[in-house]
């Protein structure tokens, strides 16, 4: 009899509490949205299944010495996983686009304006009872409005671990729904006349400012912000393998292989942070519903930004494509293409929304360093 007691007491049922049920749905959720839906699965995937290891009663993965922690305290808690992957996303990209018209660094930038009146809504929320975010917390979430999964993971590590998994998660679901979130915007802050604006054809760009482009943004960034160097100089590297043409094989793996690996352990390092006692909070309420503004708040200064330069530039400007300033690459670049389409048949905005979309990944990054550098 005490043998079968003991046999019931080492079984999961027997330990299983509603905490940890709820959390382990939350992880089946995540599945059902990358697989049902295909919403962001290379990383919702390993994030969701992350989540129901994570919340096994008794089986230890995320305690010291099991696998989760090791992945987690290797890859994320030293910051290589968000590099990595940041040094695949350059071999990736193409800055053809951002280098033929480099006004668009300006819709990057005002993109990024969500994350910062996002950091003073964190902060206004200790007002409610309920929430205590310190402004690394606050800067930590507010980094969701970059839409950018990596940075926000990388500056997570460094700011506000505890909140890693509801930020992650935030980033990654907000990724994901680009082409529900973004389209009512644009439509809305921009009339029909100027959805119908068609831009004239992108020059072409030489091999040589490919090439010189990579080590020029490295140069200003040691020069003025060298606390974004590990971000922006990992995405360099990856875009000057791309753009060098003589490590194919250096850049092809960075670009597979090396990036799908990390993917992996990325969000497996990320669901292990969805821990029942950690995620169920009202913090994390207050993470996903500032996450949420953030982006959207995103989404509509990169729309503005465009709008005003249409009507100072001797150039047509469609201000569609200041929605794609967000660094969802290269999501937003397409939901552009498509909204553009749907005003005029006619209208590919494509290429011209990846010169602010690209510009949008590294204002993400500078947005970081600048919050690491006052806060960190």
């Amino acid at each position: 009899m005490e043998a079968l007691l003991s046999l019931w007491h080492a079984t999961g049922l027997a330990n299983f509490e509603l905490p940890q049920l709820l959390m382990i749905m939350v992880g089946c959720l995540l599945l059902y949205l990358a697989i049902a839906k295909g919403f962001e699965p290379l990383l919702l995937l390993p994030i969701g299944f992350g989540a129901v290891l994570t919340n096994i009663p008794l089986a230890g993965l995320s305690d010291e010495g099991g696998l989760l922690y090791y992945v987690y305290h290797i890859g994320i808690d030293t910051g290589v996983f968000p590099l990595l992957i940041f040094m695949g996303v350059g071999a990736l990209t193409d800055f053809s686009a951002l280098i033929a018209n480099p006004k668009m660094l300006l819709l990057g930038a005002a993109a990024q304006f969500g994350i910062f009146a996002t950091l003073f809504g964190a902060i206004l929320l200790n007002f409610i009872p309920g929430f205590e975010f310190s402004l690394a917390d606050a800067s930590a979430i507010a980094i969701i409005g970059g839409a950018d999964g990596p940075t926000a993971i990388f500056l997570a590590s460094k700011l506000a671990p505890d909140l890693l998994g509801a930020i992650a998660v935030a980033a990654y679901s907000y990724m994901a729904l680009v082409p529900i979130i973004q389209p009512p915007i644009m439509r809305a802050l921009t009339t029909e006349a100027e959805r119908n604006i068609q831009m004239p054809q992108l020059r072409t760009v030489s091999k040589k400012e490919k090439i010189i482009f990579p080590l020029l943004v490295l140069s200003l960034t040691i020069m003025f912000l060298p606390a974004a160097a590990p971000l922006i100089g990992m995405f360099c590297l990856g875009n000057l393998m791309r753009e060098s043409g003589v490590v194919d094989r250096l850049s092809n793996t960075a670009q597979n292989e090396l990036i799908n690996i990390t993917t992996i352990f990325l969000g497996l390092a990320v669901g292990s942070k969805l821990a029942a006692d950690k995620f169920l909070t009202v913090e994390t309420l207050g993470i996903l519903v500032l996450g949420a503004i953030a982006f959207g708040i995103g989404t509509a200064s990169g729309v503005f930004m465009a709008r005003l330069m249409n009507k100072l530039s001797k150039t047509p400007i469609n201000p569609l494509i200041g929605a794609a300033g967000v660094s969802a690459v290269p999501m937003a670049a397409r939901v552009v293409n498509k909204v553009g389409l749907e005003a005029n048949p006619h209208n590919f905005l494509l290429m011209h929304a990846m010169g602010p979309n690209v510009a949008g990944v590294l204002g993400s990054a500078v947005a970081a360093g600048i919050l690491l550098a006052l806060v960190g």
